[in-house]
């Protein structure tokens, strides 16, 4: 794989963790600047950073498992340690919260980029 195309499966977990964060800010009416994102996504991203280094998502970044699985792990884990460590809430309903909707991200559009793989392998082998 081209390094610059592994960059760029990785800039949709960053987008997808992203998007997690500015969704949770607006629920809590928090609001979505720069610096607030910035507050509440970097344990989250941490943890993603984390999960391409220990799963080598560059090698199969759009696998589900066991990329997807790892990086998903890793960003609910780090990402709910270092907000403990930095004295923010860590209350068990946020964490099924968080746990489900980055799950949703992070393994979603894996799975449908495996779909859409999948299908375009069954058309193009019809002809």
């Amino acid at each position: 794989m081209q390094p610059r195309r592994g960059l760029a499966w990785l800039g949709m977990d960053v987008v997808a963790v992203l998007v997690f964060c500015a969704l949770g800010r607006r629920s809590h009416d928090e609001g979505i600047n720069v610096s607030g994102l910035a507050t509440t996504a970097w344990p989250f991203l941490s943890g993603t950073a984390l999960g391409w280094l220990l799963s080598r998502g560059w090698r199969r970044p759009t696998a589900v498992a066991p990329t997807g699985v790892i990086v998903w792990i890793s960003t609910v884990v780090v990402g709910m340690l270092l907000r403990k460590a930095s004295s923010a809430s860590v209350a068990g309903a946020f964490v099924v919260v968080a746990s489900t909707v980055t799950a949703v991200f992070l393994l979603g559009w894996r799975a449908a980029i495996t779909a859409l793989s999948a299908r375009a392998g069954r058309h193009g082998s019809d002809g």
